[in-house]
Formats: structure tokens, C-alpha cells, sequence
């Protein structure tokens, strides 16, 4: 059969392993192969081929193959875990978020996670690399699966698979011991090469390779506020007994939803309320928020507005864009593209210097930015604020100091918001807070700038990008994180994202992404959307909400 790799045709005889030919073909790739994609198709590197066709090999330098890593050395660990403490040692072992380059896990039974148990954990999984055992699939009923999940007391994936119509399940093994993983593997345990483990908290973080540099483990340097609204998250997930697919699948076919959505708003409007407390206690004068793209800014910015009002102040919102430099003055990118994204297209100076005025009580002319000519403007008249006013300003820099370098830190209070979703499909499959934002993006993206879910998925690695370099560096600046994530949201969003996810074509670059995000969808039951509040921060992007957005 011929075989085209990169426009080259090479013969193989009929029956050839993607892993035989990507083992000749290595030295062509400056990271390791991991999957292929035959005629378009992913697929796993055991697949034999018996055809003509075109195949594109898959790195650990690529986001999918680097999924692939870390959902492949996140076995190895729970394997070499399980053997070095024994099943009955172990009640559950659950994989919570992702803390920086690594995953939160907490340990639960007779063994504990402390660092000689780690120890003894990262030795058999370098033991099992060295022999590089082969990571097995195979296919079998779903209620084979249900039964064989309830005899290794993994009861998350037991209750997960009552709510899957699918007959088939696929189960992957190490050396006899079995596990169901929302998505592909590597062939075996020899290509899981780098990794490392630490205690941390209440648990353990397995730290692992980046996608930029799949052959190095970055050194363990967690953000400490982001794992506290993390966790504090997990925990409240835990007392409502909703912290997998499953619970929340449990409440809905038991008619307790509603009651659950009630509870999160709630919860949500108290944080809300407890940080505007804050504010006015500490006499803070500008607020400054910040968060990636899909965090509900804006719908959290009116309500916390609101909440400063109960308390006797008067919130005035700034807008960051209306500071940009005049289209000709706008710095360039690499590629010749004016890049907005970076703190230099923003007049800095100019801001300071009005913002520095106003809190001395003068007056301040504020300026509108035209985009439509790319020019700032000036058409409202002189501005002012008072003893009781507060400045609310939103902006993807609002959390970088050099925007507001001359404001003493005094005034200033700052808040990182991001939807962090701590509901996992069960106890060792997470759900990835970007898939929880890129959801919410493409059903907001559809609504209001009348955008295809495919244009939405290819300008997503280009926003992760700006969130890298001018957003999650300065994270822990925060005086105070806030998680937009909320429990019920994906079963709300399913219909929405579904119906623009099934409209892209086969052929389109696309559609691998649309197509494993269908299939994480339809783990979930839908929810009616009447039942989501009208100030919820998800009307920000469903629609329907009271603040007009």
C-alpha cells in the first residue's frame, strides 16, 4: 500500500501499524508521535492500515497530542498507585482540576499521599516506562463495563454509564488493570517519559510537560489563590453532592434541578455580595477586573454595580478600549497584523493621567474610541466623582500594574474572574475549564456577531494565546478570585452548543474538535434554560437576561 506523509509517498506492506511507520518516520518530527490522522480520521498509532492514504502524524508538541500525554501518564500514575498501595488500601483516588502544569488528586482510604508513598508511586511508574507494557484497548458491552466498574469500586464511572446510551464502551489496560478514559492513548508506557509527583494541600499534584516543552517537567511553582477558589469550589460541589456528570444527571431525572440552580445563584450572589463588602470596607476607590475570554465579565461587573449600591456607594463603569491609540499608532505583530492585544496599544499615559485626576477630585474629560475610523473621541462633557463614587473598570490588563503604574496600590482593588469548572465526568476523567469557556464562546459568538461554531474553534487557539501573555501571569495579583463557573451550566448549554457543533461539515479543519466535543456533550441530560434566572451570569451568554447582553 503507498502511504503519503508531508506530500511523500512511502510503500508499506499491507497490515502495517501507524506505530511501525511513525517509528520510521521520527526522525522527521522534533517531538514524540503519539497519534496519526488517516485520510482526516484520528486514530490510535496501534491501528493497522490495508489501504492507500494520506496520514498525518500527531506530536507531544500539539494540543491534542499533548492531551494525549497527560491523559496517558495520568494512568501510568493511577496504576502505579493502585499496585504500590493495594486496592483495598485505596476507597477513591479522584484527579480534581488542573493546577499550573499539573493535576490536583486527593487520596482517600487507609493509604495516605504523603511524600514516601509518592516516592514509592513515581518509582513504579518510571519501573512499568522502562518496561514499556502496552497500554490495551479493547471494546465491551456497556453493561459488562457497569459490572466490572462496581467490582473495582469505581462507582463514579458505575452511575456515569447508567445515563450513556452507547452498547459499547471502551476499556484501556496496563498490565491487567482497567480504566475507561474520555479520549485516546498512547501504546505503551514507554512514551510517558517525564513526569513527577509532589504533596500538596490535602492531596497530590502529578506535574507534567507543557505542550511548548513536551520533553521537560516545568518546576512546581502552584498559584496558592488559584487552588484555594479551586478547591473551595470542589468542596462546595462535594456538599451538594453534585461533584461528577452523573450527580448532576441524578438531579435532573429526580426533578430536583431547579432547586440546585436556586442554591448555586445563591451562593454565587453572596460571594458577589461578600466582595463588594470588602470593597467598601476597605475604602477602595478603582476596582479592577480581569479574566479570559468567556469568564461573564461583564455580567459579574453589573452585579457586583449592584451590590456597591446596597452598600451606599456609586459605581462608574471606565472602559480600557476606549483608551486604545489611534489606529496609525497601533503596534504590529509578527505577521504585519495590528495587534491589539498587547498593553502598548493601549494609552497608558493618558489613562493614568485621568484616572489620577479624578480620584484628586477633578474634573476629567473621558474619550470613546470609534472603531469604525480607529480613532479616539471626545463627545461627552466634563466628568467627575466623590467621596462615596467608585471607578469599575474591566480590561484583559486590568491585573498588570503597568496599566495603572501611576495609581497608588492603595486605591486599587483587583479581581481575577474565570469559569473554573470543578465538575469532573467522574473520578479520573476532569473536565477542562477551557472547554467549559469555549462552549460558552460559540453559543455567545452564534447569538450576538452571527458566527459559525467552526469560526469560533479556529480563532480559539489565537485567544488562549493572548491569555497566556497578558492574563494568566499576573493571576495571583488578585486581591480576590472569583470562580463565574457554575454547577448546572453544561446541561443548559448542551442544546445550544449541540445544534452549532452538528452543523460543521466532515471536511472542515474543525470538525476533530466538534466532533470530541459532541461526544463529551452527550454525557450530560439537557436542562431547561427557562429554569436559569434572568440576572445569571450565563444569560451573558444564552440570552435573555435582565442587563441586556
Amino acid at each position: 500500500m503507498k502511504i503519503t506523509v508531508k506530500g511523500t509517498v512511502y510503500e508499506y506492506p499491507d497490515g502495517t501499524s501507524l506505530q511501525e511507520m511513525a517509528k520510521d518516520l521520527q526522525h522527521m518530527y522534533a517531538h514524540d508521535i503519539v497519534l496519526a490522522k488517516v485520510n482526516g480520521r484520528l486514530r490510535e498509532l496501534p491501528v493497522a492500515c490495508d489501504r492507500d492514504c494520506t496520514v498525518e502524524f500527531v506530536t507531544t508538541g500539539e494540543l491534542i497530542g499533548h492531551q494525549t500525554y497527560c491523559r496517558s501518564a495520568l494512568f501510568l500514575m493511577l496504576k502505579a498507585a493502585y499496585g504500590v498501595a493495594g486496592r483495598e488500601n485505596i476507597d477513591r483516588l479522584c484527579v480534581h482540576f488542573s493546577l499550573q502544569q499539573g493535576l490536583f488528586c486527593t487520596l482517600e482510604g487507609k493509604q495516605q499521599a504523603d511524600q514516601a508513598f509518592l516516592d514509592r508511586v513515581a518509582e513504579r511508574m518510571c519501573r512499568l516506562r522502562d518496561e514499556a507494557v502496552p497500554i490495551k484497548k479493547k471494546s465491551v458491552p456497556t453493561d459488562e463495563a457497569i459490572a466490572s466498574f462496581k467490582r473495582y469500586g469505581m462507582f463514579d464511572k458505575e452511575a456515569l454509564f447508567k445515563y450513556r446510551r452507547t452498547s459499547e464502551v471502551n476499556m484501556y489496560s496496563i498490565g491487567g488493570f482497567e480504566n475507561y478514559f474520555y479520549g485516546y492513548m498512547v501504546p505503551d508506557t514507554g512514551y510517558i517519559k517525564s513526569f513527577a509527583l509532589y504533596p500538596y494541600g490535602d492531596g497530590f499534584v502529578l506535574q507534567l510537560p507543557t505542550q511548548e516543552q513536551p520533553d521537560v517537567v516545568p518546576p512546581f511553582a502552584p498559584c496558592k489563590k488559584l487552588f484555594d477558589v479551586e478547591w473551595e469550589s470542589t468542596r462546595w460541589g462535594e456538599k451538594l453532592d453534585v461533584d461528577t456528570v452523573s450527580d448532576l444527571n441524578r438531579r435532573l431525572s429526580d426533578g430536583k434541578f431547579t432547586e440546585l440552580v436556586l442554591i448555586q445563584e445563591a451562593l454565587m450572589e453572596k460571594r458577589i455580595g461578600d466582595i463588594a463588602q470588602t470593597i467598601c470596607d476597605q475604602g477602595r476607590r478603582i476596582v479592577l477586573i480581569a479574566g479570559p475570554s468567556s469568564s461573564g465579565k461583564t455580567t459579574f461587573s453589573h452585579r457586583l454595580s449592584i451590590q456597591l449600591k446596597t452598600l451606599g456607594l456609586n459605581p462608574h463603569p471606565i472602559a480600557v478600549d476606549n483608551y486604545f491609540l489611534n489606529r496609525e499608532d497601533t503596534p504590529k505583530d509578527a505577521d504585519g497584523n495590528y495587534n491589539f492585544e498587547c498593553l502598548e496599544a493601549l494609552d497608558v499615559k493618558q489613562f493614568n493621567e485621568d484616572l489620577g485626576a479624578l480620584l484628586k477630585g477633578e474634573e476629567v474629560r473621558l474619550p470613546t474610541f470609534n472603531f469604525k475610523v480607529g480613532k479616539r473621541e471626545y463627545h461627552g462633557g466634563p466628568f467627575r466623582i466623590h467621596k462615596d463614587d467608585v471607578l469599575v473598570i474591566e480590561g484583559i490588563h486590568c491585573l498588570n500594574d503597568k496599566l495603572t503604574a501611576d495609581i497608588a496600590r492603595k486605591d486599587k482593588f483587583k479581581i481575577y474572574i474565570s469559569a473554573l469548572t470543578t465538575l469532573n465526568l467522574d473520578e479520573h476523567n476532569r473536565i477542562s475549564t477551557t472547554d467549559g469557556r469555549l462552549i460558552r464562546r460559540m453559543v455567545r459568538d452564534a447569538r450576538t456577531r452571527n458566527l459559525t461554531a467552526s469560526q469560533t474553534i479556529a480563532m480559539w487557539p489565537s485567544v488562549r494565546r493572548g491569555e497566556e501573555e497578558n492574563i494568566f501571569p499576573f493571576q495571583e495579583e488578585a486581591d480576590v478570585m472569583f470562580n463565574s463557573a457554575l454547577i448546572y451550566e453544561l446541561a443548559v448549554m448542551k442544546p445550544y452548543a449541540e445544534q452549532l457543533l452538528f452543523g460543521i461539515d466532515k471536511q472542515a479543519p474543525e470538525y476533530l474538535e466538534a466532533k470530541r466535543l459532541l461526544k463529551f456533550l452527550s454525557y450530560f441530560l439537557t436542562a431547561p434554560g427557562e429554569s436559569v434566572p434572568q440576572n445569571s451570569l450565563l444569560r451573558e451568554f444564552l440570552g435573555g437576561g435582565c442587563f441586556g447582553l
